[in-house]
């Protein structure tokens, strides 16, 4: 049985979760969990994570995005796995042009 495997988590997160801290605290929550990737938001009032490392901590992480920090409120959340990928530390990034525009 191998512990800790190194996996891959993507989500989508709705609500009221831009504006409230949320990108920060999901920075500091998955950094004190030794995960790496990135967070950030979308033009359509979702954030957006992928986190990678090892799956008790992303199932952590997944557990504290159901409510997030006191500000917000989340209605939704989506998660799926995703190929691990090799990244150093966790970020906030921008969001990218053209996403949500038509």
């Amino acid at each position: 049985m191998v512990e800790n495997r190194q996996s891959g988590l993507h989500c989508l997160v709705s609500g009221r979760v831009q504006g409230v801290c949320f990108r920060a605290e999901t920075e500091s929550q998955a950094s004190r969990r030794g995960l790496t990737g990135w967070v950030r938001n979308l033009p359509d009032g979702r954030v957006e994570i992928q986190a990678f490392g090892p799956e008790p901590a992303l199932d952590e992480l997944r557990t504290w995005l159901k409510k997030g920090p006191p500000q917000a409120h989340v209605l939704k959340l989506d998660c799926e796995p995703v190929a691990y990928q090799e990244y150093s530390g966790f970020r906030v990034e921008r969001t990218p042009a053209g996403i949500g525009s038509a």
